[in-house]
C-alpha cells in the first residue's frame, strides 16, 4: 500500500456525495448515533461494487447499456424519492427535531441502495483498483482486497466524522425554524442536484 493511495482514496471519501450528503443529513435529523449507522449503511453499500470491481463483472456494466441504463434509473428514482421526502419534511431526513418512525435497519437500508443503485461505482472501482496493482505482483486479488478494506475504512472514518459534526450542530438548527427550513430546502436540492447529475451519467 503506498501513501499514493491513501492520499487519493481520502481525496475521493472527502468529496461531496451521495453517501456523505446522506450522513449530515442523518446527523442533523436524529443525532450522532443516526450518523455512524448511515456511514456504516453507505460503507455496506460500496461492497458489491468493489466485489465487482475484483471480480470483472464491473465489466458488464461498462459494456451492457440495458443493465447500466436499468440500474442507473433505479438510482435515480431513489434519489429523487430522498429529495421528495426531506423537502416535505417526511421520513428520517428531517430537520425539526420530531421523532422519525425509521430504526436503525431502515436507515441502514436507505444508506445501502443509495451507493448500490449507483452503477457508476463499480466502473469507478474497476480503474481505481488496478492502478495500485503492479505487474509483478504475485496475489492482485488479494492486495486489491486489502485496499478494499482500507477504502471501506476510510470511507466509515470519515463519513462519521461528517455526520457527528452535523449532530454537533443539530441543537442550534432544531431550535431555529428558519435554519431548519433552510437546511431541509437545502438537503432536498443536493439530492435532486445528485439525481440530475446521475441520470446524465454515461458509461
Amino acid at each position: 500500500m503506498s501513501m499514493e493511495f491513501l492520499i487519493t482514496t481520502l481525496i475521493i471519501v472527502a468529496s461531496p456525495g451521495t453517501g456523505a450528503i446522506y450522513t449530515l443529513a442523518a446527523g442533523l435529523s436524529g443525532g450522532a448515533r443516526a450518523s455512524i449507522v448511515a456511514a456504516f449503511g453507505c460503507t455496506l453499500g460500496i461492497i458489491p461494487h468493489l466485489l465487482a470491481a475484483i471480480s470483472g463483472l464491473a465489466a458488464l456494466l461498462h459494456t451492457s447499456a440495458l443493465a447500466f441504463q436499468a440500474l442507473k434509473w433505479l438510482g435515480v428514482a431513489y434519489l429523487l424519492y430522498m429529495a421528495w421526502s426531506m423537502f416535505l419534511a417526511r421520513g428520517m431526513l428531517r430537520v425539526d427535531g420530531a421523532p422519525t418512525d425509521k430504526d436503525s435497519r431502515q436507515v441502514i437500508g436507505s444508506a445501502i441502495l443509495i451507493n448500490l443503485l449507483n452503477p457508476k461505482l463499480s466502473i469507478f472501482f474497476f480503474a481505481f483498483l488496478p492502478q495500485f496493482v503492479t505487474p509483478d505482483q504475485p496475489n492482485p486479488v488479494a492486495l486489491m482486497l486489502k485496499l478494499s478494506l482500507i477504502f471501506m475504512a476510510l470511507t466509515f472514518i470519515v463519513f462519521t466524522g461528517y455526520g457527528v459534526f452535523a449532530a454537533y450542530l443539530r441543537r442550534h438548527i432544531v431550535s431555529n425554524p428558519t435554519v431548519q427550513s433552510w437546511m431541509r430546502r437545502s438537503f432536498a436540492t443536493a439530492f435532486g442536484a445528485l439525481a440530475l447529475q446521475l441520470a446524465l451519467a454515461s458509461r
